[in-house]
């Protein structure tokens, strides 16, 4: 069986557990506690599995690997199901593109490595903090709203049916919404996510459906 490292507030994980149910992927949890002051993925246990000391990480066949996005791609490449990613060569680019705004521009500059940076090297109180969060998330959330406001209409992003893009999508409006950001600027990114939200796959890959080792 496929095993998966996991923190259950993990975004990057929480991408990963989504591509899994939406292939109907059976998987082993194991929670790896990467909260400040439990830090586990820093323990030498974890840097055996994974020397970047990151969550996610899958495990098969005693073969271990990182990185969300290029986990999610092998999940699509691997199993049956329905397709993360579209058949059209063009829209296949266009849902690997939103998908990386968020993967590779917003969420590295807001995970806990950097929020703990922030504080501890330069100072940054909750208030800072919580600013540095919101600006990267409107950033990138501006742009995206465009994008998506000029697709083609459909009940997400690339069709009739959820694909790598939204994987990365529902995350991040659930990073903003727990830092209490306001969305109402990007109407368009809340209603694909209303949609996602209300299906089986993402229900049981949201954060307060999952194991908290």
């Amino acid at each position: 069986m496929l095993k998966l490292y996991d923190y259950w507030r993990s975004s990057a994980a929480y991408r990963v557990r989504i591509a899994l149910n939406l292939k109907g992927v059976t998987y082993e949890s194991i929670p790896v506690n990467i909260a400040p002051g439990r830090d586990e993925q820093l323990q030498s246990e974890y840097r055996t599995i994974n020397p970047q000391m990151r969550v996610p990480s899958i495990e098969v066949d005693d073969r271990v690997i990182g990185q969300s996005m290029a986990i999610i791609e092998w999940i699509d490449e691997s199993f049956p199901g329905p397709a993360l990613l579209p058949s059209d060569p063009w829209k296949r680019l266009q849902a690997r593109s939103f998908a990386d705004t968020i993967a590779c521009d917003i969420h590295p500059l807001n995970n806990l490595s950097v929020l703990a940076a922030l504080r501890n090297d330069f100072g940054a109180d909750d208030t800072a903090i919580t600013h540095w969060y919101h600006d990267w998330i409107r950033r990138g959330f501006s742009a995206l709203e465009v994008i998506a406001r000029d697709l083609p209409s459909s009940r997400f992003l690339f069709g009739e049916a959820p694909t790598i893009a939204e994987t990365c999508l529902v995350p991040q409006v659930a990073n903003a919404k727990r830092f209490d950001m306001d969305l109402s600027a990007f109407p368009r990114l809340l209603e694909v996510d209303a949609a996602c939200c209300q299906l089986d796959a993402f229900v049981r890959a949201a954060p307060d459906a999952q194991q908290r080792g």
